[in-house]
C-alpha cells in the first residue's frame, strides 16, 4: 500500500494532538475541546497533485499497454472472424439461393415440357381412336350394308318363290272349283292361263 505525504502528516498531527495533556485540549469547564485546524482533504491538496499525476500517467500506460497488447489484438481477432463467418455464410446463401433458382427453372422448364407431351399424347390418342372409331363405323356401314343387300335379295328370292307357289295354289284351287262346280275336268295350262288373265 501506498503512504502520501498527507497521510503521513494527518498521521502525526493524531498521534501529537493524542499525547497532549487534557488540560491544553479543554477551554471551558464543561469540556468543551478545543478548535483544530484541518487540513485541505488530501486529494484535493495541490502539494500532492505531482504523485497523483504521476501514478496517474502509469496507470494509464499499463492500461494502454494490456488493452492494446493483448484485449485489441484478441477482439480484432474476433472481429474478423466473425466477419469471415458471416460472409462465407453469405456467399454459402448466395449459392444455394442460385441453386434453388436453377432447379425452380428446370422443375418449370420439365413441367411445361411434360404438359407439351401429355397434349401431344392426349391429341394424337384424340386422333387415333377417332380415326379407329371411323374405320369400325365404315366397316360396320360395309357390313350393315351387305346384310342389307343380302337380306333384300333373300326377300326376293323368298317373294318369287312364295309368288311362284301362289301361282300354283291359284292353278290348282281354280281346276278344282271349275271341276267341283261345272263338273269338268281342266288340264294344268289351262288353268295356268285362266289364272294368268286374271291377273293381268
Amino acid at each position: 500500500m501506498f503512504v502520501t505525504t498527507a497521510y503521513a502528516l494527518s498521521a502525526t498531527a493524531a498521534e501529537t494532538d493524542a499525547t497532549k495533556p487534557a488540560t491544553d485540549a479543554m477551554h471551558t469547564e464543561i469540556g468543551v475541546p478545543a478548535k483544530v485546524e484541518h487540513e485541505a482533504f488530501p486529494p484535493f491538496d495541490p502539494s500532492h497533485f505531482p504523485s497523483q499525476l504521476l501514478w496517474l500517467a502509469i496507470t494509464f500506460g499499463i492500461f494502454y499497454y494490456l488493452v492494446s497488447k493483448m484485449i485489441s489484438p484478441r477482439i480484432g481477432g474476433i472481429i474478423a472472424a466473425r466477419e469471415g463467418r458471416i460472409a462465407g455464410d453469405l456467399s454459402e446463401a448466395k449459392r444455394m439461393k442460385d441453386e434453388a433458382d436453377a432447379a425452380v427453372a428446370k422443375y418449370e422448364a420439365e413441367l411445361y415440357e411434360a404438359r407439351a407431351k401429355a397434349q401431344a399424347i392426349a391429341r394424337e390418342a384424340g386422333d387415333e381412336a377417332k380415326a379407329k372409331a371411323d374405320a369400325e363405323r365404315s366397316k360396320l356401314e360395309g357390313d350393315l350394308s351387305k346384310k342389307i343387300a343380302e337380306a333384300e335379295a333373300s326377300i326376293a328370292g323368298i317373294k318369287n318363290k312364295a309368288l311362284a307357289e301362289v301361282n300354283t295354289v291359284a292353278e290348282d284351287t281354280a281346276a278344282e272349283i271349275v271341276e267341283a262346280l261345272a263338273g269338268i275336268t281342266v288340264n294344268k295350262a289351262d288353268a295356268a292361263s285362266a289364272v294368268a288373265a286374271a291377273k293381268g
